[in-house]
């Protein structure tokens, strides 16, 4: 079974999609911030990541860059999560190193497709 963890300060956002990944057949994991996702990363590293951009402690951007400097054998795949969506946020994004983009509200076949397309469906 694969793995989600989700990374956002909203608990609706965060039980929402629990609730889309685990009919997608996920075992899922939550955090409320980057800092504590880097701390589940530790624990067990997640086959994708769904991470919000705001977040207080830290934010979205930080905790990209700081997984993608640490020394994983395999990286997750990240899916960015937000309400930002002009190019430079996206472009920012896709260099700091995530592997998609997701507006929010999604609903069911748009989360879907996105873990399709990072290879994780």
């Amino acid at each position: 079974m694969k793995t989600c963890l989700i990374v956002d300060d909203s608990k609706v956002i965060r039980k929402v999609a629990r609730h889309i990944l685990e009919t997608l057949d996920f075992a899922v994991d939550e955090a409320e911030d980057g800092r504590q996702a880097l701390g589940r990363c530790e624990e067990q590293l997640p086959d994708v990541v769904l991470l919000d951009w705001n977040m207080p402690v830290m934010g979205g951007m930080e905790f990209l860059r700081t997984l993608r400097q640490r020394d994983y054998k395999c990286q997750p795949k990240v899916v960015f999560c937000t309400t930002e969506n002009d190019a430079a946020h996206i472009r920012a994004a896709l260099e700091a190193g995530a592997d998609e983009y997701v507006m929010k509200p999604f609903d069911r076949e748009t989360l879907a497709t996105k873990m399709q397309i990072v290879g994780a469906a």
